[in-house]
């Protein structure tokens, strides 16, 4: 095939030249063919069969080259003799004479070129071929992960890596193949070694550093640590691992992450190194997460680009050195030297975007104007017409206004003295209009809704109030208006290390909900976002579920001691909050902590403003923390015993042993310390903390327990730690506030001794920067994915453990059976989540359901299960076999069984008695087929007699998957404790029956309500039979013993064809008469008789009279008529006789012969001819080989084995458990 042309450095090496004209060389691999090519042939040969065959060369090639000149182009190659033939002949017919024309070198090399790459897109345009990123050696190393290791074409490789793996003391070099969902090394130097991992189950991802191996990768799972080394770019190597492993990890914790992980982001641009499309793209989604934290921005927000450039800051009058960052709805700026300066201009703000005048003091400048008149100058910019031209696109798909403008950013336009004027209720005349009935607006019903801060209603000051506190707020006021003057106002302020140390003293009662909005990025989504939160009310007011429960249970408990919460507007406007969050974010719903901290949100902020803090503070800034397992929480309670070993290690063993530190952190940090502090002090914490993100929190608890450590050292148990530091935190003072004393619910932990002296919280925050603010958000970044791998696979381990601990009682499996079979069981689930499957993963998945409902499968992936551990899996017939089976266990007929649904069919199978498993066969082949929708009986004995009516063939086998959740309903329930039977060495088949049927009285579900078989589910029967035993040590003993059955069922059936013509020509008879007046209203004797009429009970079928003594029925019995008198109940009877004595029949049924069936079955089988399951357990147990089969007791430990080693992977096949074993040939 022709190829972009591409220099050759050197075009002989480990190729030979087979034709050659002045212009063009037809070369031919070395070793390729095994012609010649001697030592070095062979080398080459076995390197490109035995390494990397994604960097393995076609066989035949074609450089283009100039006789003057050095440089070879490769313009072609091919895998045939024939094919590169083709081309050699189309350039000597086609090119040598027109090249022969042109005097220059370069332009002969020119036309070449162009000439190749016309003939590659006309060929592509031909045979629609679609653009694609990825290069042909790519291409080849994807096809090659994907033979080897067995993987779909839906596992798409990301990238590959040349390393060693340690195999014991032994390396093995080879590749490291990195796909989206496993990690996988292949290696065949002397012996074959192949290890597949699943990212979700590793444990552990770290860079390892020894002395023999300084840079290394380890890869540690439940089972196995594999270790790497000798990479050639092992940052890059372990940095695509940690985003991979990042994504598995979301999967395992929300069902969201399955979708949104599979569809990643298109570059724009092609980029030209050679790494995959999807290489790219992840970086590229790495990159946006960087950028979406560093400047507090949407999630959604994705990053197009950034450049290096200067920025005009007029309040230092210099131009600072940074990076400018482009993206869909944001131009920002952050400086080389941290803290110095920092940027965001939201697109929506920007009027114009122009290029100045360029000079040699101010190379390439941009001009941006925004709408509060601001006006910001970049320069030194490298490629400022493309830039400009990207800004200009993307205002042009910014939506020209947005209706909260004015209310976000305060007064922009207006005078210093009006800025941030209307909440500054220190101010008199602003709070002397703050009067409460001019605050509330009824919203569509009565209940009140705080149109301004909580805090603004229950602070009414009048002039003679003035003191000295009040005298410092307006002090702190005045700074901030000043700052505002000099550096900027609303979104677009300059952020420096001055706003830093304002936010450090305290940001003044009046501003602060405004500026909590925008250190925290939620004044951006507000602005994005109008009627979002009116419509998310309407919608979520009035509609109950469990959040909605826990959130009416818990808002009395919010900040009870603040007066805004002691009447319904407060209580009514944080019930709103919190009930629009857990509609607008199921996943979280609701958690407690979420009330604390949201009843603060609402005391500084209005309603709708308190609800965007509140999603950003779910959503980004504290991702994960209230979710139902609280995992963010409990990451950074990791993170800060890592911190605690790190900056305070002589206090880190003690609060190990004693067990503060995961006690402490949790309180503390998911209530940003608003449960443990004094309010007035908590919000100095909350202050820092939207300013400066999680790391104000860490910086603050290792400064608590740096402040204590002499104390914590001396206690002896962790109640006495916990009576420290709650004693310490309960004396935080905030002497600056200006709000009256709010007693601290969290003082009673107090003892007798002396009072604990005040701690002034500003100092503590000052304190806490000072001594730990060396910590950066890029290393708790780090730490973080760290302990989510840790966190979450222990979650993990939990599920499993408590889903085990419920159903151990149930089953006879052993608990390590089932801990196996629970890993399996999920690894299915994923498996399809992976590449797909008959149904969205989102329905299978759901981490709110109970433990036991989390992981569900389909069909589909039940087939691959059945085939692997199942015991009766073995021939052709497994598959319909299995779709049998799944809809028997299916009980409530949604198209997903759990794991105990799972548990229940392959535990009658391995543990279950002879009966038990004859009657799940049987019920599996008597089930009839889905169709259309059909009434749901009301008790299970209308759910028998639909079985039973005379009704079409067609509507008697279309029972839908609704009557099977009936308890009675006789065919769809799989008993789990099973009823020991004892064990006869010789086949008594009678001892059986009469165990059997005095059991089935007791038992709900009666044998004798069983459906029969017809004719064409007989067949099915027997098909299934025959496939059961391929294989087995007895299977020539099986097949005669199944034939010897079959052939005695097939003439049960006939003879009892023959008696139900019989019974029903002399019921007609008798019962017509009877019924001419009354005939829709049949007495309940009669209705017995037309259901014994519709469905004929055979040879097997036991009378009640028979029942009650110690006499069982002979597997060959006679049919006999019997009485059909009205006072008889009809019930057909069975004779007892030896076993020589041959069947007969009634001589009344030779005229029934002739008259019209009425019994269903189906279209095309005989509709009279029936068994039931009496009929069929005795004939079984006739058969000494069939009885000993049946009682078998299967290994599961061995098939679990199989299954973990199992090789296949894809659709249809089982991913193997934890981590594949390391397969070893030669």
């Amino acid at each position: 095939m022709w190829v972009s042309p591409e220099e050759v450095l050197l075009a002989g090496a480990l190729w030979i030249t087979e034709r050659a004209n002045p212009y063009f060389i037809l070369q031919k691999r070395k070793g390729h063919g095994g012609e010649g090519g001697g030592l070095a042939g062979l080398l080459v040969g076995t390197l490109d069969v035995v390494l990397d065959s994604s960097a393995r060369m076609a066989p035949y090639r074609i450089l283009y080259q100039t006789p003057d000149s050095l440089s070879h182009w490769i313009i072609a190659h091919a895998t045939s003799r024939k094919e590169i033939t083709e081309h050699w002949e189309w350039l000597e017919h086609n090119m040598l004479q027109t090249l022969s024309i042109f005097e220059n070198e370069n332009d002969i090399t020119t036309f070449v070129k162009g000439k190749v790459q016309g003939i590659i897109a006309e060929y592509n345009k031909n045979h629609d071929v679609k653009e694609d990123d990825d290069t042909d050696k790519f291409k080849e190393a994807s096809s090659k992960f994907r033979n080897l290791f067995g993987m779909p074409d839906e596992e798409k490789l990301v990238n590959y890596y040349s390393c060693s793996y340690w195999k014991g003391k032994v390396p093995r070099q080879g590749w490291l193949y990195l796909s989206i969902n496993h990690l996988c090394f292949y290696s065949y130097l002397g012996k074959e070694v192949k290890l597949v991992v699943r990212w979700a189950d590793i444990t552990q991802l770290e860079k390892s550093a020894t002395l023999l191996l300084p840079d290394g990768i380890k890869v540690s799972t439940r089972s196995h640590e594999h270790v790497f080394s000798v990479f050639l770019n092992i940052n890059e190597t372990f940095k695509l691992a940690e985003q991979l492993a990042n994504i598995a990890m979301r999967q395992l914790l929300d069902n969201e992450g399955f979708e949104e992980d599979r569809s990643l982001p298109k570059l724009k641009k092609k980029s030209p190194t050679k790494v995959s499309a999807l290489k790219r793209d992840l970086d590229a989604r790495a990159k946006s997460e960087r950028y979406r934290a560093l400047f507090r921005l949407p999630k959604d927000e994705k990053l197009d680009g950034h450049t290096d450039c200067t920025l005009w800051t007029p309040f230092s009058k210099t131009h600072i050195l940074g990076q400018m960052f482009v993206s869909t709805n944001y131009i920002c700026f952050t400086s080389k030297e941290e803290m110095q300066c920092s940027l965001i201009i939201p697109l929506r703000e920007v009027t114009i975007v122009e290029k100045a005048d360029s000079s040699n003091v101010l190379p390439s400048p941009v001009s941006i104007s925004t709408k509060n008149r601001m006006t910001f100058l970049f320069a030194n910019l490298k490629d400022r017409d493309f830039l400009v031209q990207r800004i200009s696109d993307f205002l042009q798909q910014t939506p020209s206004k947005t209706c909260l403008e004015r209310e976000l950013t305060g007064s922009l336009n207006s005078s210093d003295d009006e800025v941030y004027g209307s909440l500054l209720s220190s101010s008199p005349q602003h709070s002397l209009s703050s009067e409460g009935e001019h605050t509330f607006n009824l919203n569509n019903s009565s209940v009140p809704t705080a149109s301004q801060a909580l805090m603004t209603m229950y602070r009414r000051r009048s002039p003679e109030d003035f003191n000295p506190k009040l005298a410092k707020e307006f002090l702190k006021e005045q700074a901030w208006k000043n700052h505002f003057t000099e550096f900027g106002q609303g979104v677009c302020m300059y952020r420096t290390e001055k706003t830093k140390e304002l936010v450090l003293k305290g940001i003044p009662e009046g501003m602060r909900g405004d500026l909590w909005l925008l250190f925290s990025g939620a004044i951006n989504e507000m602005a994005t976002h109008p009627g979002y939160y009116e419509d998310l009310v309407d919608r979520s007011m009035g509609k109950y579920n469990l959040a909605t429960e826990e959130i009416e249970r818990d808002l009395h408990r919010s900040l009870p001691e603040h007066p805004a919460f002691q009447n319904e507007i407060g209580i009514a406007a944080l019930r709103r909050v919190l009930t629009a969050y857990a509609f607008r974010n199921p996943n979280i719903g609701y958690c407690q902590a979420m009330n604390i901290v949201t009843s603060v949100l609402l005391l500084y902020a209005k309603e709708e403003e308190a609800f965007w803090l509140l999603v950003a503070l779910c959503e980004r800034m504290l991702p994960d923390y209230y979710n139902t397992r609280v995992v963010g929480a409990l990451v950074d309670q990791g993170v800060f015993e890592e911190l605690a070993r790190e900056y305070v290690p002589e206090l880190y063993d003690c609060m190990q042993d004693l067990g503060v530190i995961s006690t402490i952190s949790l309180s503390w940090f998911l209530t940003l310390f608003l449960s443990v502090m004094p309010f007035e002090s908590a919000v100095v914490v909350v202050d820092c903390f939207f300013f400066d993100g999680i790391k104000v929190i860490f910086q603050l608890a290792l400064a608590v327990l740096h402040a204590n450590i002499h104390q914590l050292l001396g206690c002896k148990d962790d109640g006495e730690a916990m009576t420290v530091l709650g004693r310490y935190l309960d004396n935080v003072t905030n002497k600056d506030s200006t709000l009256p004393p709010i007693q601290h619910l969290h003082s009673l932990l107090t003892d007798n001794g002396e009072p604990h002296p005040e701690v002034d919280i500003f100092k503590l925050v000052r304190s806490s920067y000072e001594k730990f603010g060396s910590i950066r958000a890029d290393v708790i970044e780090q730490m973080r994915f760290k302990q989510r791998l840790r966190v979450i696979q222990t979650i993990e381990d939990t599920t499993k453990r408590n889903v085990v601990r419920t159903i151990v009682t149930e089953t006879a499996f052993s608990i390590d059976e089932l801990e196996e079979l629970f890993v399996l069981f999920k690894a299915e689930h994923l498996t399809s989540c992976y590449w797909g499957g008959s149904s969205n993963p989102t329905e299978r998945h759901d981490p709110s359901l109970p433990y036991l409902e989390q992981y569900r499968i389909d069909a589909e992936q039940f087939k691959g299960l059945f085939q692997l551990l199942f015991p009766w899996a073995n021939g052709a017939h497994s598959d319909p076999l299995a779709v049998r089976l799944f809809r028997l266990l299916d009980h409530n007929g949604d198209a997903f069984i759990n794991f105990r649904e799972f548990i229940n069919g392959l535990g009658v199978l391995c543990h279950g008695d002879l009966t038990e498993k004859l009657k799940l066969l049987y019920k599996m082949h008597v089930l009839p087929e889905v169709t259309s929708e059909q009434e749901e009986p009301d008790s299970a004995f209308e759910a028998t007699q639909y079985f039973f009516e005379d009704i079409t063939p067609e509507t008697s086998m279309g029972q839908d998957a609704k009557n099977r959740r009936e308890k009675d309903d006789g065919f769809v329930r799989v008993t789990l404790k099973t009823e020991k039977v004892k064990k006869l060495n010789a086949p008594d088949y009678r001892h059986y029956l009469k165990l059997w049927n005095q059991d089935s009285k007791s038992k709900t579900e009666r044998t004798k309500d069983l459906p029969e078989l017809n004719q064409t589910q007989f067949i099915e029967l027997c098909k299934t039979l025959y496939s059961m035993f391929s294989e087995d040590p007895a299977e020539q003993q099986l097949y005669h013993a199944t034939a010897t059955v079959t052939s005695l069922l097939l003439e049960m059936g006939e003879v009892g064809k023959l008696f139900c013509a019989t019974r029903r020509d002399h019921q007609s008879g008798v019962r017509d008469p009877e019924l001419s007046e009354d005939e829709e209203e049949p007495s309940p004797a009669l209705q017995d008789i037309k259901l014994d009429d519709a469905s004929p009970k055979s040879a097997m079928l036991t009378s009640d009279d028979e029942a009650k003594d110690d006499t069982s029925v002979s597997s060959y019995s006679v049919l006999s008529a019997g009485s059909h008198e009205p006072d008889d109940n009809n019930k057909l009877r069975c004779e007892d006789i030896a076993d020589d004595t041959v069947l007969v029949r009634s001589d009344e049924g030779d005229d029934d012969k002739k008259k019209k069936k009425n019994c269903h079955a189906e279209p095309g089988a005989d509709e009279d001819w029936a068994i039931t399951f009496e009929q069929f357990l005795a004939s079984v147990l006739t058969e000494q080989a069939l009885v000993l089969y049946f009682e078998k007791p299967a290994d599961m430990s061995a098939r679990i084995t199989n299954a973990k080693n199992v090789r296949k992977v894809g659709r249809k096949a089982l991913l193997s458990v934890s981590d594949y074993e390391i397969s070893l040939s030669g």
